[in-house]
């Protein structure tokens, strides 16, 4: 796999996950009391950046055999591209 179609699926990953901010800062706002979180977004930007890391390194690891260390710090270094329009997203 080319290094632009990693990215372009990492970013497909990562829009995937940004989609679902909205319902995740909901979901904590009608359930407070249960979920104790003292500052929303930051809980929500730690989740899509979980999703994105985890099913982007799942994304690799269904391509090829185990993922070497340099690809997961691909892998890492795309997502963390991405960071300033995740953080815009979340805390706009």
């Amino acid at each position: 796999m080319s290094e632009d179609q990693l990215e372009t699926i990492i970013v497909q990953t990562i829009n995937g996950a940004m989609a679902t901010i909205p319902n995740y800062l909901e979901e904590i706002k009608e359930n407070k009391e249960v979920l104790k979180v003292e500052n929303p977004q930051e809980f929500v930007y730690g989740i899509v950046m979980g999703m994105a890391l985890g099913m982007s390194g799942a994304i690799l690891s269904a391509q090829k055999e185990m993922p070497t260390a340099e690809d997961q710090i691909k892998v890492r270094d795309i997502v963390y591209k991405h960071i300033p329009e995740i953080r815009e997203r979340i805390f706009s």
